[in-house]
């Protein structure tokens, strides 16, 4: 024990500016990890070998254990090139947030769709939750946003029809070819129907208060997770509606908060995406000659 305080205190003792850099960097990658497998099964994994990973540490270094020591340090190497392996959907799924969160939307000058575009999409989706959680009709609604849906539009049944509340109501009406599965809606159009999505690998739903969501909601966060989609679930069961976006997931909403919800997203991307636009347009404006008034 001695021992080990007199490494400690040496180790604080040689701490420079670099040193103390050095450390921050490690701590910001380390809790990047940490925050990118928030909310998944690799967290529970992850703890454990650190668990183990910390109790051998300490179990090497206070007592003398030659043999253990040298079993330790021949299979931790090994466990290291195992870590890809075990972790590929999480590592996946992480670059993936990361290859969106570093998209720019500088980028895009122009607005993708009109506000009355976008308010007549939303218009019709709240009047068909509405309808189909009164009948208690189970629903999948996939509203795309930047990322393609193109891989997951191609399992259904391509529509390719402007969305209106009987159109909606049709697919989901039980026992019709099409009620299961999602409905893909690119701006104002329904682009396919019957569409099989990912299902979640965390355990959001799992550690819920009320466990009987069923593959809809699944669904539903899934693609959430893969994708910066919106989905819209009606419960079959319940008559519920959640809306689900970067894996998380809301529920209980009534028609208004759907609504409200649904808006918050788009203009909140719209605004984004139009801010540059709106910004070279003044630029121009200032730089341009005023025409003499009549």
């Amino acid at each position: 024990m001695d021992e080990l305080l007199n490494e400690i205190l040496f180790l604080f003792q040689r701490l420079d500016w670099l040193s103390i850099l050095d450390l921050v960097l490690v701590t910001a990658v380390l809790f990047g990890v940490l925050m990118l497998l928030r909310d998944t099964q690799a967290m529970v994994l992850l703890r454990g070998v650190l668990l183990l990973v910390v109790a051998l540490a300490l179990l090497t270094t206070l007592i003398n254990l030659q043999g253990f020591s040298w079993l330790i340090r021949t299979v931790l190497p090994a466990l290291l090139f195992a870590v890809p392996v075990i972790f590929a959907p999480e590592i996946r799924r992480g670059l993936e947030r990361l290859g969106r969160a570093g998209t720019n939307p500088i980028f895009f000058f122009a607005r993708k769709t009109s506000d009355e575009i976008t308010r007549r999409m939303i218009g019709t989706i709240v009047a068909a939750c509405a309808r189909l959680s009164a009948r208690k009709h189970g629903a999948l609604i996939i509203l795309q946003r930047d990322d393609s849906l193109r891989d997951y539009v191609q399992t259904g049944i391509v529509m390719n029809a402007r969305a209106s509340l009987e159109l909606l109501l049709q697919i989901f009406y039980p026992n019709t070819p099409l009620h299961d599965g999602a409905a893909v809606l690119v701006d104002d159009k329904v682009l396919a129907a019957s569409c099989v999505m990912p299902l979640s690998s965390s355990g959001v739903l799992n550690r819920s208060a009320e466990r009987r969501m069923g593959l809809r909601h699944r669904a539903a966060l899934g693609i959430s997770e893969v994708s910066d989609a919106i989905a819209v679930v009606v419960s079959e069961e319940t008559g519920s509606i959640s809306v689900a976006q970067g894996g998380r997931m809301i529920r209980r909403l009534d028609s208004e908060r759907l609504e409200n919800i649904l808006l918050a997203f788009f203009q909140t991307e719209q605004t984004s995406a139009g801010e540059p636009a709106l910004f070279f347009q003044r630029w121009f404006e200032r730089r341009s000659p005023r025409k003499p008034e009549d």
